[in-house]
């Protein structure tokens, strides 16, 4: 009994995936992210399903969930490329939120340390766009820690692979 077998270790990084998706997406519905709203919600519902199918020894569920972890992976190295600004991939445009809003990052305003400051609107701008929000101080710039969400992401999910 006291020997974690193949299925125990998958339940226990499934309930990893799990918490760490569902951080991740309290974050997003913050900053109104919804392309990252969607792919989150789809991988909370597979990693529901994986861990359904290894309690339950379903190896179809759990081959829907090998095929989503790959394009799990893909995704995050998107996101890693997008923040980064790889590839003509520009972390200030409104590509994550589909062009509707110009909501960013949550982190952009506050990450650990950063002092949010608003600004007076020029007489052209709008009152409620956000070139007139000032931040300063940050410890660690937002792209950075959404790099790092995604990392962990990609490690919670090699494992698996």
């Amino acid at each position: 009994m006291g020997c974690c077998t193949g299925r125990c270790s998958l339940i226990c990084l499934c309930a990893l995936q799990l918490v760490s998706a569902l951080e991740r997406q309290i974050f997003d519905f913050l900053g109104f992210q919804w392309a990252p709203i969607l792919g989150n919600f789809l991988h909370i519902i597979v990693v529901i399903l994986g861990l359904f199918g290894t309690i339950q020894y379903r190896p179809r569920y759990i081959m829907v969930y090998t095929v989503w972890t790959a394009l799990w992976v893909t995704w995050n190295v998107f996101i890693i490329c997008f923040y980064l600004e790889v590839g003509g991939l520009s972390k200030d445009t409104d590509l994550m939120t589909f062009n509707i809003s110009v909501h960013r990052s949550w982190w952009r305003e506050h990450g650990p340390g950063c002092v949010r400051r608003v600004l007076p609107p020029s007489a052209h701008g709008m009152m409620d766009d956000y070139t007139y929000v000032s931040v300063t101080g940050c410890i660690v710039d937002f792209q950075y820690l959404e790099v790092i969400h995604s990392a962990v992401q990609i490690l919670l999910s090699i494992f698996f692979l």
